[in-house]
């Protein structure tokens, strides 16, 4: 699996407000750099647990791929690639979410792909640090918008 890259915000919001906000795939495309999402799967909680996106970006162009995910109650969500179409071998990555006191709430965001294609060191880390940032910040836009 290929290096990770992380990065942590402070939200205005408890961990289950954002958690809803996370766990709610079909309103990405309005808040993050997804093109389309479509909730494969379903677990008995009602939460997805398998999720189609596409997605455009410079390097991989269009790629539609599936993540499977694992939930932490509401301390967190972790993903893993289960199909991909397009120039990205394996994604992985993880909300943790840590409550520092009813409002407000810690999250981290690691995220780690592996691409199918060469693509020079510090452009990766360029392309996976502008990821991490604009999740992070389309996410606090998103909960403290509600």
């Amino acid at each position: 699996m290929a290096d990770r890259a992380e990065g942590s915000i402070t939200i205005g919001a408890s961990a289950q407000a954002i958690m809803e906000v996370i766990a709610e795939f079909e309103s990405y495309p309005e808040w993050s750099d997804v093109r389309a999402t479509r909730v494969v799967e379903r677990g008995p909680d009602g939460r997805a647990t398998a999720v189609e996106f596409e997605v455009t970006a410079p390097v991989i162009g269009d790629t539609r791929y599936v993540l499977a995910y694992e939930y932490d109650g509401d301390g967190g969500v972790s993903w893993t690639t289960t199909s991909i179409e397009g120039k990205i071998r394996d994604i992985q990555g993880e909300y943790v979410l840590e409550e520092l006191d009813e409002d407000e709430t810690r999250v981290t965001y690691r995220l780690g792909v592996e691409l199918a294609i060469a693509v020079p060191g510090f452009l990766k880390r360029q392309g996976e640090k502008q990821i991490v940032k604009t999740a992070l910040d389309g996410l606090k836009r998103r909960v403290e918008s509600r």
